[in-house]
């Protein structure tokens, strides 16, 4: 299976994606590093080459940085995961830019409202970062709790995001 793979600059840092041959994003992250956004992909899923490309996906992210926040939620993605994980991302993509959700309402909103600690590790198994936006899953007591690409990154894509 081959892939393609873009880094582009934006104000958080180096954002480098992974696109399968049809272009639906694998994996994307605040990294420079592709073995790192590559480490992300379920292994099933793995390409067996990557390329150095342009990807559409790259497109979408500049938009969203120029401050149509929407932008990404357009990208295809790929991923495998448990019946609940595959839920999880398909709800994250729906949380409205700029109105996060606490892991709680995250939960009671896939209608495991007991089941906290299993959507925080949704979140963490989420490769397509951005695309699939994690990020706007908060601690309950409003805290930024967590994020692969780290706190920072999480703050200013929330703050971005109430700003538009």
């Amino acid at each position: 299976m081959s892939s393609t793979w873009q880094t582009i600059d934006t104000p958080d840092g180096p954002f480098t994606i992974v696109a399968d041959e049809g272009g639906s994003v694998l994996a994307s992250g605040w990294t420079g590093d592709l073995e790192v956004a590559v480490a992300r992909i379920h292994p099933r899923l793995r390409p067996t080459d990557v390329v150095a490309g342009r990807t559409e996906a790259a497109e979408a992210v500049d938009a969203y940085y120029r401050g149509d926040v929407a932008a990404v939620g357009t990208v295809a993605v790929r991923q495998l995961g448990t019946s609940m994980q595959e839920t999880g991302w398909r709800a994250l993509r729906a949380i409205t830019p700029g109105a996060p959700l606490s892991y709680t309402e995250f939960a009671a909103a896939l209608g495991r409202p007991s089941a906290v600690r299993a959507v925080a590790s949704i979140c963490a198994r989420n490769a397509p970062a951005l695309f699939v936006p994690c990020h706007r899953v908060l601690r309950g007591d409003g805290s930024m709790g967590g994020f692969a690409w780290g706190v920072d990154v999480k703050r200013s894509l929330l703050t971005r995001e109430s700003a538009a």
